[in-house]
């Protein structure tokens, strides 16, 4: 990574990206505005958005699946740690696609736009990323409740082991029963 002397983005280049997201936005809610909002996406299917938009942002940002959407804006150092190249837009478009949080305004924008132009598609693309969002978070708590298991028999070996010692004669570990 360079040394830089000046910061590699100025708030025009922030500001730019702002604008560019306000800008689709506007144009959303003007095409909502044409059709009296019969397109807008009710309340109900806010949470299969949320969820799409998670699983296509984590992919994005995260998941080696993206890594084609972050490689001409991010470069690896010696420790493997991502950081947005070159300056200006660039630099700011490094660190979008590495913010799960930030990329995630526009996913959702992008989500909402296509359900809103295209609902039919737009509510089969939402399914799909949802239905793998659900299918990531499950997977997490599904590891974390093994690592859990593992940690707890971990543990009460550990505590049997100590207690055959305590109890053998001179400390020494006394053969394990079966």
């Amino acid at each position: 990574m360079e040394n830089l002397s000046q910061p590699p983005a100025s708030p025009r280049d922030y500001a730019l990206l702002n604008i560019v997201w306000a800008g689709a936005l506007t144009a959303l809610l003007r095409a909502t505005a044409r059709d009296g909002g019969r397109h807008a996406p009710p309340p109900g299917e806010l949470p299969v958005l949320g969820v799409a938009t998670f699983a296509l942002t984590k992919a994005l940002s995260k998941e080696k699946v993206g890594v084609w959407a972050r490689a001409p804006l991010v470069e690896r150092d010696e420790d493997g740690d991502r950081h947005p190249r070159g300056r200006g837009v660039r630099y700011v478009l490094g660190e979008l696609v590495t913010c799960s949080r930030c990329l995630g305004t526009w996913g959702s924008l992008g989500l909402v736009g296509l359900r809103v132009a295209r609902p039919r598609e737009g509510r089969i693309v939402a399914s799909v990323l949802a239905t793998a969002g659900l299918n990531d978070l499950m997977q997490a708590g599904f590891s974390a409740i093994c690592a859990k298991s593992n940690q707890t028999e971990s543990s009460a070996q550990a505590a049997a082991t100590t207690a055959r010692r305590a109890a053998a004669p001179n400390g020494s570990a006394a053969a394990p029963r079966r």
